[in-house]
Order: structure tokens, then sequence, then C-alpha cells
């Protein structure tokens, strides 16, 4: 691709390198960007730049958030007593979209993956271990995505979180196998919340 300003070809580069974006997808948003007015551009990039200087990790759950302990954790109606289990914020929107579960998340920030080289120690399972461990917890709802990856990690905390006395359940199967939670549709994954079945039954599926 012949490029004839260097200022266009960077943009197009940059922007290339986000998922799912090719080259000419790059360059058809940044002529894009071009033919809009100046101070929208302007906006675009102060919110990029606000999103990673400003953003923080809820200190709780670990969800991406504006301050140190997230809206939902420093809710007082959400039943602090029950933990679900997803891989990002993607898989906490989708879930509380369907307005059916009404504890406290935990982020994982990511799933086991040997292939990728992530291993337990790359995502927060040491800090949920900790929380059961505190025994303020009563239940953990796992709500990773029906693959491979997503079993191993839940066999993982599994294994670790077993001898303690609470209540360990994993999301119906309505959900796909195979599936990405977050692009489960509302009422299935609502379901799903609700009929969750205990993990040692899954195991069997």
């Amino acid at each position: 691709m012949n490029f004839s300003s260097k200022l266009l070809e960077n943009a197009v580069n940059e922007v290339s390198q986000l998922p799912g974006i090719g080259k000419r997808s790059a360059l058809r948003l940044v002529l894009h960007l071009l033919k809009r007015p100046k101070e929208q551009t302007t906006y675009l990039a102060n919110a990029l730049q606000s999103l990673r200087n400003d953003i923080k990790h809820c200190i709780n759950c670990h969800n991406i958030s504006d301050v140190a302990i997230c809206e939902i954790c420093t809710n007082k109606k959400r039943n602090s007593e029950l933990i679900c289990v997803v891989e990002d914020i993607r898989d906490v929107m989708a879930i509380e979209n369907t307005a059916q579960f009404q504890g406290l998340y935990h982020v994982l920030g990511g799933k086991i993956s040997p292939i990728e080289g992530v291993g337990p120690h790359n995502l927060t399972i040491e800090s949920l271990i900790k929380k059961v461990k505190e025994g303020n917890v009563k239940e953990i709802i796992f709500a990773l995505s029906s693959t491979m990856e997503g079993d191993t990690t839940n066999f993982y905390i599994f294994k670790n979180i077993e001898k303690f006395n609470i209540k360990i359940s994993a999301i119906a199967r309505g959900v796909a196998v195979g599936d990405e939670i977050e692009y489960a549709d509302e009422i299935t994954l609502g379901r799903s919340i609700i009929n969750r079945i205990p993990f040692e039954n899954s195991l069997k599926v």
C-alpha cells in the first residue's frame, strides 16, 4: 500500500494494530477522521489518552473502574457472599445486562492457556483464593466460556478451593460449548445464571 503522506501512513499503521482491523479498514477509518471536524478527532484522542492514564482496576474484584473500588463492589444491595468468576469486563457487562445476578464479581483477566504462555500466576486467581480463605464467601459461580481454556481454569480454581466449606457452581450449559460468554444473548445467559449447577456435575457433562 503506497501512501502519499508519511503522517497518513503512520496513523494507518497504528490503527491497523487493533484486533480485527486490517490495513484497508484502518485507512478507511483514518480517512473518515480526516473528513470529520477537527475537534472530533481531538475528543477521540483525549478520550484515549485519559483511558490510558486514568483507568484503574478495582482493588476488590479487578474490574475496570474509574475509582479504587468499583460501583458494583460498593453497592450495599449486592450480595457480597456470592461471587461470579469471569474472564474480563466484557463478561461482567454481559451478565449485568441480564439483571439476573445480584452478587459480586471476580475478574481473572484471562484464562489459563499454556499455548499462549498464560499460567495461573498471570491471572488474579491468588486473590480469589484469598477471599475464600477469609471465610466471607458462601458461593463461587464459574462463568467462564465453555472452551478448553475456560474449563481448565475452572478446574484449577476448583482444586484450590474445594477443601473450603463453600458452594461451588457453574452456569448451566444454556450457553453452547465453545461459546464466549460476551456473545450469548441476554435471555440465555440470564437463565444459565439462574439455573446454575454444582461444579462437580459440570465435570460429567
